[in-house]
């Protein structure tokens, strides 16, 4: 079996983990130490998919030079082809600490790559359903979601890739700040790894993958700084919603709507202001 971060092949499950957990510091630390784009990087992370694009991404007929696009860029407790998961509150400290996030084409940081920035971009998380996302897997994900400003005079082409409904995949820019190796061992020296095993296995939603692997990387805080449109990511599902399409959201991690009192509430509050006024 081969094992990417190793760059090499093992005989047994055994001896793959001996060598993961030996030089464990040590990835991590290439990990953080590079701004890392989640871009495919092979085909197992396609397994489980029940629908290959989302309905709600259809395409826009009218003659229009600005979209309005969610845009999920990044979804929790899915193990990726990096043999990476995150967990929900990954970006949270990131959010509220970089205004200066970017949606671009491709991870290019180039003036004719930006797709929108400032004020044409919020950066927020939504707990949704795997379901509403057009997948097949049970519970929850926290994603993280640029609402998008998409203007055909910023970059002409891939407001037209918005506009005819192609962009299907998004993947983030960011770098690593807290992780840990999870390996699925019952021997003496991977109580550690067990542990971080133990902790986080039941909440991935590709179960199958991570028992087929034996370990995963636990990513639980990252450094957000761009999210991109791209053909594939390692983190397949991260569509494309317009905004004329409602997203089926368990929980607004970010809640800035106003709600509406019932009739009845209405109804009690203006008895209440009447007696004021009495």
């Amino acid at each position: 079996m081969y094992c990417k971060e190793l760059n090499k092949t093992f005989d047994s499950l055994e001896d793959k983990f001996k060598e993961l957990i030996a030089n464990k510091n040590s990835i991590i630390s290439q990990k953080k130490a590079v701004m890392k784009c989640a871009d495919g990087i092979g085909t197992h992370s396609l397994l489980g998919t029940k629908d290959t694009a989302l309905k709600a991404n259809t395409p826009i007929t009218e003659d229009v030079t600005e979209l309005k696009v969610t845009a999920v860029i990044n979804t929790t407790n899915l193990m990726d082809s990096h043999g990476d998961v995150h967990f929900p509150g990954i970006w949270k400290k990131s959010l509220k600490e970089n205004k200066s996030i970017m949606h671009l084409q491709e991870h290019q940081m180039k003036f004719d790559k930006i797709i929108s920035d400032g004020a044409d971009l919020e950066a927020t998380t939504k707990t949704m359903t795997w379901k509403s996302l057009g997948y097949d897997y049970e519970g929850s994900t926290q994603a993280l979601v640029f609402n998008s400003t998409v203007k055909a005079n910023r970059n002409p082409y891939m407001f037209s890739q918005y506009k005819g409904a192609h962009v299907n995949n998004h993947s983030v820019g960011m770098r690593y700040v807290k992780m840990e190796l999870a390996v699925n061992s019952k021997e003496d020296w991977a109580k550690e790894e067990k542990a971080v095993w133990d902790k986080y296995y039941d909440q991935i939603a590709n179960k199958e993958l991570a028992m087929s692997e034996g370990h995963f990387w636990a990513v639980t805080e990252a450094k957000v700084i761009e999210g991109s449109a791209v053909p594939l990511g390692s983190n397949h599902i991260t569509p494309t919603l317009h905004n004329n399409k409602e997203i089926e959201a368990v929980d607004n991690d970010v809640n800035t709507s106003i709600i509406e009192p019932s009739i009845d509430t209405q109804k009690q509050l203006t008895n209440i202001l009447k007696q004021i006024k009495l």
